[in-house]
C-alpha cells in the first residue's frame, strides 16, 4: 500500500479531465448565466449582501462578491471568474490557478447558496480536492512548458547538483506523489459515497419500491423544461419501473464492482442515466458534473489510447488514397523509351524481359551482341520480380 502510494503518480490523464471538464462546464455556466448575473450574486439579487453576510456569521462561509456593493468591483471579480475557469481548463499555471478557481467556486456557491442546484455541491467538492492533485501534467500548457524545457535541457549542458540538493528534490517528488495520490483516492471514495449513499436512501423509499418513484417526477413543475417531453415518456409506466430498480441496483453496485470488468456497463448505464436527467429533468450543471466526476474511474491506457483511435478514424475516413489502376496485359499503353535490360512494355510480371528481338513500340533492343544469336546461358540484364 505505501509503494502505491509513493511510487508513482496514479490517474494523470483522469485528473486532466477533471481539471479540463470542471473548467470547462463552470465556464459555460457562468456564460450561460451572463445575462442574469446581477440577479444571482449581484448587488440588485433578492438575497442582498446584507443578508449573505448574516447568514455567513452563522454558517462560518465566506464570500468575496460581498467585500464591496459595487457595481464595477462586482463585474471585475465575474471577469476574474471567466478568466480563471478558461486557464484553470487550458492548464496555464495549473498549481496557482486550481487555488484560485476553487475560491472562485466558493465564493459564487456561498453568495447564492439558496439559488443553486445540487450540482454545485459536488462541484465545490472536486475542485477543493482537484487543489491536491498534479492535475496540470498532461494535456496542458504546463505540460508543454515542461516538454519544450526538457528538449532544450537535453542540448544545453547541465549543471550537478549537491547532496542535498538532490535529497531535497527527492523529498520534493514523493511529498507531490504522495498529496496527488491521496487527493485522487479521496475524489474516488466521494463519488463511491455519493453514489452508495443515493442507491441505500432509495432502497428505504416507497416510491422506488413500487416503481413509481420516476412518475411522480417526472410530473413536478419544478423538473419540467419541455412538458411535452416529459408527458411522453411517462406514457410507459412499466419502463419506468425498470428504469428505475435500474437505477437503484447501479447505484448500490458501484462501489463494489470498482476493480473488475463489470465496472465498464455499470459507467455506461451510469452516463445514461446521467444524461437522461440532464434532458428530461433539466439539471445539466448536475449531470455534467457527475459525467465528469466518474472518468476518474477510468484508467490512464484508456485516456492515451483515445488520441490514436481518433487518428485512425481521421485517416480511415478523410484521407484515403486513390486506388491504383491495376495492371493489364497487352491492352496497357506501352512505355514510352526505355532503359537497357528494362522489361519490356506488357510483360507479365515474373517473366524475364525479352532480348535482341523487337520490343512492342517496334524498336530493337540493344543488348551488345550480334543480331540473331540466342542468348539461353545468361540472365536478363534487367531485375525480375522473381528474383
Amino acid at each position: 500500500m505505501w509503494t502505491l502510494v509513493t511510487g508513482r503518480p496514479v490517474s494523470l490523464y483522469a485528473t486532466a479531465v477533471l481539471r479540463i471538464g470542471y473548467g470547462l462546464l463552470y465556464l459555460v455556466f457562468l456564460l450561460r448565466e451572463f445575462p442574469h448575473r446581477d440577479e444571482i450574486w449581484g448587488p440588485g439579487s433578492p438575497w442582498t449582501p446584507a443578508l449573505a453576510a448574516q447568514l455567513f456569521d452563522q454558517t462560518g462561509w465566506y464570500s468575496f462578491l460581498i467585500v464591496s456593493d459595487s457595481r464595477g468591483y462586482f463585474e471585475f471579480c465575474y471577469v476574474l471568474a471567466l478568466v480563471t475557469s478558461a486557464l484553470f481548463m487550458l492548464g496555464w499555471r495549473t498549481r496557482a490557478m486550481s487555488v484560485l478557481f476553487a475560491a472562485v467556486v466558493a465564493s459564487f456557491h456561498a453568495r447564492a447558496i439558496f439559488m443553486t442546484d445540487g450540482g454545485d455541491n459536488l462541484l465545490l467538492l472536486m475542485t477543493l480536492y482537484l487543489v491536491l492533485t498534479a492535475c496540470g501534467r498532461r494535456w496542458s500548457l504546463d505540460a508543454r512548458r515542461e516538454r519544450i524545457k526538457a528538449a532544450r535541457a537535453d542540448v544545453a549542458p547541465t549543471r550537478e547538483r549537491s547532496l542535498a540538493g538532490r535529497q531535497l528534490r527527492a523529498a520534493h517528488v514523493t511529498l507531490t506523489t504522495v498529496v496527488h495520490n491521496c487527493g485522487v483516492f479521496v475524489i474516488a471514495a466521494q463519488v463511491c459515497i455519493l453514489y452508495g449513499s443515493a442507491g441505500l436512501y432509495k432502497v428505504q423509499g416507497s416510491f422506488w419500491d413500487d416503481g413509481t418513484a420516476l412518475h411522480y417526477v417526472l410530473n413536478l413543475d419544478l423538473f419540467q423544461p419541455w412538458p411535452a417531453v416529459s408527458h411522453a415518456v411517462d406514457q410507459y409506466p412499466l419502463v419506468m419501473a425498470v428504469v428505475g430498480y435500474l437505477t437503484v441496483l447501479t447505484q448500490v453496485a458501484f462501489p463494489f464492482v470498482l476493480f473488475g470488468r463489470l465496472k465498464y456497463p455499470v459507467l455506461i448505464a451510469l452516463l445514461g442515466m446521467h444524461v437522461a436527467i440532464a434532458v428530461v429533468l433539466g439539471l445539466p450543471l448536475f449531470s455534467g458534473t457527475m459525467i465528469i466526476a466518474d472518468a476518474v474511474f477510468l484508467p490512464d491506457r484508456f485516456y492515451t489510447f483515445l488520441p490514436g483511435l481518433l487518428r485512425r478514424a481521421v485517416l480511415r475516413r478523410g484521407l484515403r488514397t486513390p486506388a491504383q489502376p491495376e495492371e493489364t496485359g497487352l491492352g496497357s499503353v506501352p512505355a514510352q523509351g526505355g532503359h537497357p535490360g528494362s522489361r519490356g512494355a506488357g510483360e507479365p510480371v515474373g517473366r524475364p524481359a525479352r532480348h535482341g528481338g523487337p520490343s512492342p513500340s517496334g524498336r530493337t533492343v540493344p543488348d551488345g551482341k550480334p543480331s540473331g544469336q540466342t542468348f539461353t546461358d545468361r540472365k536478363p540484364s534487367g531485375p525480375t520480380v522473381a528474383e
